[in-house]
């Protein structure tokens, strides 16, 4: 990690890592099999440590701030190691998702699982998650490749333009209220229910983290693939799909 650090993009040799660790090239292959066996080695102790950082935020009553402050930790983790994370977050191609970007978006899924619960997602979490990583993967690639002038600092990561302005795009593109972007720290929904797709996600969010006992596996399972359909579909009923406008709480098919 530390020859990585200090190599301004060029590749570490094995005679590099052999002569700084004391060791000889047969050592390293019998504990990492060969140099990208000790690279893999690398970047999985660098998304520990990635890791680390993100678990170590207090969680705040807002989970759109979290979300938030999560993006920051994220940015300033990767310009504060700039070839570690191009390592970790930069090598994907087509058909080949680095397990990282996976596990790291399983990570922002559970915090807007948070903010589904609240009622507070106009999409299903996952979705969420996928987008607001993405963007957060671009912009820090971005900014690496601009030349700082001084090391940031995580504050300043909070009011730097690109990143500040890009974070609260893609939240205000995911949440059922832009203004819980603005106004993070309100916590609750404001202007009465959320509407029924948010309600449904939220819904939804819920019972797969919670498993009630009153329903059984197979009603559960029913229950939720309504839920999806719902967290799926447009607002109001606007589109059913099958060229039928949408039925009422009081119409004959309702009853039914």
């Amino acid at each position: 990690m530390e020859l990585l650090a200090a190599s301004s993009g060029k590749p570490v040799s094995t005679r590099q890592i052999t002569d700084l660790a004391g060791v000889t090239a047969p050592t390293l292959y019998h504990h990492f099999g060969d140099k990208d066996g000790l690279m893999e080695a690398v970047v999985a102790r660098g998304f520990e440590e990635f890791v680390q950082r993100e678990g170590t935020i207090e969680r705040s009553a807002s989970p759109i701030l979290d979300v938030q402050r999560l993006w920051d930790i994220h940015v300033h983790f990767g310009l504060s190691h700039g070839q570690l994370y191009t390592l970790m977050f930069g090598n994907a191609g087509p058909g080949k998702r680095p397990v990282l970007v996976e596990e790291a978006e399983h990570l922002l899924e559970r915090e807007l699982a948070r903010a589904a619960g609240a009622g507070q997602l106009a999409v299903p979490p996952a979705q969420a998650a996928r987008a607001v990583l993405a963007a957060n993967i671009g912009v820090t690639l971005m900014l690496l490749a601009d030349e700082q002038d001084e090391p940031l600092t995580g504050g300043d990561i909070a009011i730097l333009p690109l990143s500040a302005q890009t974070r609260d795009a893609v939240l205000r593109s995911v949440v059922s209220d832009p203004s819980f972007v603005d106004e993070p720290e309100r916590g609750a929904i404001s202007g009465g229910q959320p509407s029924y797709v948010a309600a449904a996600i939220a819904l939804n969010a819920t019972l797969e983290s919670s498993h009630p006992e009153q329903l059984s596996g197979t009603e559960m399972r029913l229950f939720l693939e309504w839920l999806h359909r719902l967290s799926n579909a447009p607002e109001n009923g606007r589109d059913r799909g099958d060229g039928q406008p949408p039925t009422t709480s009081g119409g004959p098919q309702a009853a039914s």
